[in-house]
């Protein structure tokens, strides 16, 4: 079955660029803005969204996603109404794949079975569970492209060539690697390192490598882009959005615009580097031309 994210890449593959994919907490800092910012994104630049689902122990997120975290269950948010949002969304966008990020215990609560059920019917195209490892891939994954969802795993630079064919066993959609050891936000990656690692991985899998933690700004978007086949950026998204609430942190009439000026931003740093690389790949041919 191919999946609004199969097609996506797939197209991004033609155009001859990476993608942005861009992270949101649901219901930061409430629902109705939450829509309204996840409304806004595409025509912005993202060409994937990842919708967070708040959680209050998100272990592997740096304190800005843990903050939306907090301000989103604060403002009432649960898993209903994150599937709510997307159901809301996808009325007017049947194109964007949106991905649903998060941990396993909301879901284990909802339960299983009718989880994958109301969100392949809310229109989810894939899954980011952190903190569910391959070896338990009977629990969620396994059942989860069993209803038609991708489900996309986590490679990170401990993962070496041993434990990476157990990581992408069971992932589709994209494999995301990310960029740094320790929290989301918490450094700049070494961009160096991270095309290394990417070259690395795609000798094992023909899937999409989108790169995320640590992307801050175009600047980082554009080398990123460079090797990768998605950049991820999450928590300067999430910051975006505090930093334009009131003092008593709820949205004011530029909490949306603050989150799509920076994505317009980042998006123009991906298609720089599009043109870039582009641009190199003609003066290698010129060279070749006059070598010959």
């Amino acid at each position: 079955m191919t999946t609004r994210i199969d097609r996506r890449f797939a197209a991004l593959k033609q155009e001859g660029r990476a993608g942005l994919v861009t992270f949101v907490t649901a219901g930061d800092p409430d629902y109705a803005t939450s829509l309204a910012i996840l409304k806004a994104v595409p025509a912005a630049g993202a060409d994937v969204v990842e919708l967070g689902m708040p959680f209050t122990d998100p272990m592997a997120d740096g304190p800005a996603v843990q903050a939306s975290s907090l301000r989103a269950l604060k403002s009432g948010q649960t898993l209903r109404k994150t599937l709510d949002l997307v159901r809301t969304f996808r009325a007017g966008d049947n194109d964007t794949p949106i991905v649903l990020m998060g941990y396993y215990n909301p879901i284990y609560i909802y339960g299983v079975d009718r989880f994958l059920a109301d969100a392949t019917a809310a229109g989810v195209d894939g899954l980011i569970v952190v903190d569910l490892p391959a070896e338990e891939d009977d629990e969620l994954c396994l059942p989860a492209l069993k209803a038609g969802l991708n489900f996309i795993r986590l490679a990170t630079p401990t993962t070496d060539d041993r434990r990476l064919p157990a990581v992408l066993a069971n992932t589709s959609g994209f494999v995301y690697y990310v960029s740094i050891t320790g929290i989301t936000g918490a450094a700049t990656p070494e961009f160096g390192k991270v095309a290394a690692a990417v070259a690395r991985i795609k000798r094992h899998t023909d899937l999409p490598i989108a790169v995320g933690f640590g992307v801050k700004n175009a600047e980082h978007a554009r080398a990123i882009a460079q090797g990768a086949d998605g950049v991820v950026v999450g928590s300067a998204l999430v910051e975006a959005v505090r930093t334009s609430l009131d003092a008593n942190g709820r949205a004011t009439p530029r909490t949306v615009s603050a989150v799509t000026s920076l994505i317009s931003e980042l998006a123009d740093g991906v298609r720089c580097a599009r043109n870039q690389t582009s641009g190199i790949r003609d003066q290698d041919t010129s060279v070749r031309s006059r070598a010959s």
